[in-house]
């Protein structure tokens, strides 16, 4: 048997990063491999994604909600052991716990426990938005989700648990987990211009919701309306970047990427 383990991972190279997200996300890997293959400066870095199972993704109701939180936090570990056997150098993860969770301490716990369990440094994205947002000192926000009522007015508690005023919120109410990801472009676009932008002076739009990607929203809203249009996907890779000693400028990805 030949040994080649003290030679690097041909496509992992640079850094080698452990993505968790629900088993019914197909979102988050494709914008942050997106992210990957529209830049150079990206080459090398390889993401080993790791489905936490969540068979009745149902969102409709309270009890709904409970048994989601219920799935994807009792699924989470072995989600994790099957991330390891790739043996990442780092982890991200792919959710917004604020969707499930209420107050930033909740949503702390959970990560707090992967990272004792896995003796690796996790991206979140409490963490990473909390960075993006001083990066541009902001303070007020717009928050857009996929979410219902409970779940904005849980991220609406993150958020000004994090020391930001929520200025204005808009939930799109996804009956399901996969739904997420079938809201139009055009529907966001939307929200963020008449629900969010035009009708408050805010710092920033912030989304939540890592199965909704806003990679082209944010590009083609953010010179119209001059403030950062900050998404989950785009945000939290970014954080788990620049924690890992990646400082290049990044193209089509933002504000964020190219001046932070």
């Amino acid at each position: 048997m030949n040994d080649y383990s003290a030679y690097p991972d041909v496509r992992s190279f640079r850094r080698k990063f452990g993505l968790v997200v629900p088993a019914t996300n197909t979102s988050m890997e494709h914008d942050l491999w997106s992210l990957v293959f529209r830049d150079d400066a990206l080459r090398g870095i390889g993401l080993h994604t790791s489905p936490v199972v969540t068979p009745r993704p149902k969102l409709g109701t309270e009890e709904d909600l409970r048994e989601y939180r219920r799935q994807f936090l009792d699924g989470l570990r072995a989600a994790v052991d099957a991330a390891l056997l790739a043996r990442p150098d780092s982890m991200i993860m792919g959710m917004s716990l604020e969707h499930i969770l209420s107050g930033i301490e909740a949503v702390r716990a959970p990560v707090a426990e992967m990272e004792a369990y896995s003796g690796l440094a996790w991206a979140t994205w409490h963490d990473a938005i909390a960075a993006a947002l001083q990066q541009f000192g902001a303070k007020r926000i717009g928050i857009l989700t996929p979410f219902d009522e409970t779940g904005n007015v849980n991220a609406a508690r993150m958020f000004e648990d994090l020391g930001f005023d929520v200025a204005a919120s808009h939930g799109f109410a996804c009956a399901n987990a996969l739904d997420i990801a079938h809201v139009p472009d055009w529907a966001k676009e939307q929200a963020i211009v008449e629900q969010l932008a035009s009708a408050n002076r805010l710092d920033a739009v912030v989304q939540c919701g890592t199965n909704m990607s806003l990679l082209d929203v944010a590009e083609r809203l953010e010179p119209m309306l001059g403030i950062p249009i900050l998404g989950i996907n785009a945000v939290t890779f970014w954080y788990a970047l620049r924690q890992n000693g990646f400082e290049e400028p990044i193209r089509g990805a933002g504000r964020l990427f190219r001046e932070h």
